[in-house]
C-alpha cells in the first residue's frame, strides 16, 4: 500500500461518522455527486411502500389525518430546521426551489416598501435564481442588479429592497460569508435572502443566529431526499405577520376548507405553503431525514473539510503538475463541500471516471466537479478516486 492508502485506511479508522454509510444503499463505486443528487437511504423504499400500498392503497382520503399528511410540510420543516441552524415553526417544505425563490423575493420586495425600487442578484448564480429574480423585478416594478457576493457592500444603497445570494457558489464551491454580507444588507436596511442549495446538509448555515430573513433550499442534494424532492423556504419568526405570498393558494389559508372567496393568510410559516403537497416525495424526504438522528453538523462540517483536504493533497500527489487547476478555495472558510477542478478535456475525463466506477460530474466549458457527503463518503473512496483521476489524465 502506498503512504495515501495508508493515511486513508487511519484516517477512516478514526472517522467517528463511519458507520453512517451503512444507513445508505451504496455500490463499490465511489460517488462523489452528492452535490447533485444525494444518495438513498436504505430504509426509505420501505417506507414509501407503505405510503403508497397502505396509507393511499387502504386509507385512501383518511390518509390527510389518520397518516399526518396534511401537516407534514411543516412537520419536515422543522426536521430541517436544525440542520440550517432555524428554530421551530419557521420552514415549511413545497413546491420547488425557483417556485420558493419566487415567493421569497416578491415577499421581501412588499416587506422592504415601496421607497426601495432595486433588487441585487447574485451575479455568479445558478441561472434559475437569476431568471426568477428578473421575473420578480419585471412584476413588482424594481430594477435588477447583478453584483459578485463581493461586490454587494458597495452596491447596497437606500434604494435596495432585497438581495438574493447564494451560500455555496454550485461551480466553484466557494463558500460566501453569510453572516457578514446578510449584516451589511441588514445595515443599509435593504432584506437578505439566501439560496442554501448547496450548504444544508454540508455545513453549519446559523439562520437564527445571523438574522437572515427568508432563505430557500432544495432537499434532494446533501439532504438526500430522492429526485425532484421538495424545497423548503424559511420565515424568519419575526417576520411571519408580514410575509406577503405572491402565491396566495388555499393550502396557505387560514381556514383552508373554509372555501371562503376571501384570502386570509394563515398565520406563521404555513403562509408559505401554496397547493396541495406533493405527498409521495414529500414523505419519502421525510423519512430520507431520518439518517440525520444523533448526526451532528459541526462534525459534519470538519470531516467535510477534511476529505476536500485529503483529496486535494492526492490530487497534487498523483496527477502531474499543471494538468489540473483547482479553482475551489483553498481556505476552510471560502470552502463549501465540493472541490472543482478546471482541465481543457474535462467532460472526456469525467465519462473516463464514471466508466471506472468514480462518479462526479461535468460543468461546463472545463470543470470537473466533485462533491463530498460527509455521510457517506471515506478517505479511501477519496484516495482511490484522486488516483483513477491521475491516471486518466496521464
Amino acid at each position: 500500500m502506498s503512504d495515501l492508502d495508508l493515511r486513508a485506511e487511519k484516517l477512516d479508522a478514526a472517522d467517528e461518522l463511519a458507520a453512517l454509510r451503512d444507513r445508505f444503499t451504496l455500490d463499490d463505486g465511489v460517488y462523489l455527486d452528492g452535490n447533485s443528487l444525494g444518495a438513498l437511504p436504505a430504509h426509505v423504499p420501505d417506507r414509501v411502500a407503505d405510503v403508497v400500498r397502505r396509507q393511499w392503497g387502504e386509507l385512501r382520503i383518511r390518509s390527510w389525518d389518520e397518516s399526518g399528511w396534511w401537516t407534514a410540510p411543516e412537520r419536515t420543516g422543522d426536521r430541517i430546521a436544525p440542520l440550517v441552524g432555524a428554530g421551530p415553526g419557521q420552514i415549511v417544505v413545497g413546491d420547488s426551489t425557483s417556485v420558493n425563490v419566487f415567493k421569497a423575493l416578491v415577499a421581501a420586495v412588499r416587506m422592504a416598501g415601496d421607497g426601495r425600487d432595486e433588487l441585487l442578484v447574485d451575479a455568479t448564480t445558478f441561472p434559475t435564481d437569476g431568471y426568477i429574480a428578473e421575473s420578480a423585478a419585471r412584476l413588482t416594478g424594481r430594477t435588477l442588479r447583478a453584483v459578485t457576493p463581493a461586490e454587494v457592500p458597495d452596491a447596497l444603497s437606500e434604494r435596495t429592497a432585497a438581495v438574493l445570494l447564494n451560500h455555496v457558489d454550485y461551480r466553484t464551491g466557494r463558500l460566501h460569508d453569510l453572516p457578514a454580507l446578510t449584516a451589511e444588507v441588514h445595515a443599509r436596511g435593504a432584506l437578505a435572502v439566501w439560496d442554501l442549495c448547496h450548504s444544508a446538509g454540508a455545513l453549519p448555515v446559523g439562520l437564527d443566529e445571523h438574522g437572515v430573513d427568508l432563505a430557500i433550499g432544495c432537499t434532494y442534494k446533501y439532504l438526500n431526499g430522492g429526485p425532484g424532492s421538495p424545497a423548503y423556504l424559511y420565515v424568519r419568526g419575526d417576520l411571519q405577520d408580514r410575509f406577503d405570498s405572491p402565491l396566495p393558494g388555499w393550502n396557505s389559508h387560514a381556514e383552508p376548507f373554509g372555501m371562503d372567496p376571501v384570502y386570509t393568510p394563515a398565520p406563521g410559516a404555513l403562509r408559505g405553503r401554496v397547493g396541495t403537497p406533493d405527498i409521495l416525495s414529500l414523505l419519502a424526504l421525510e423519512a430520507a431525514l431520518e439518517v440525520w438522528d444523533g448526526v451532528s453538523v459541526a462534525a459534519v462540517r470538519a470531516k467535510s473539510l477534511a476529505l476536500t483536504d485529503f483529496f486535494l493533497e492526492c490530487v497534487r500527489a498523483y496527477t502531474e503538475p499543471g494538468r489540473v487547476e483547482c479553482v475551489t478555495p483553498e481556505r476552510h472558510a471560502e470552502r463549501g463541500s465540493q472541490i472543482a477542478l478546471r482541465c481543457p478535456d474535462a467532460g472526456e475525463v469525467m465519462k473516463r471516471l464514471i466508466a471506472r466506477g468514480v462518479v462526479g460530474d461535468f460543468r461546463r466549458p472545463d470543470v470537473l466537479r466533485f462533491g463530498f457527503t460527509p455521510l457517506y463518503v471515506g478517505f479511501r473512496d477519496v484516495e482511490r478516486a484522486a488516483r483513477v483521476l491521475g491516471e486518466e489524465l496521464r
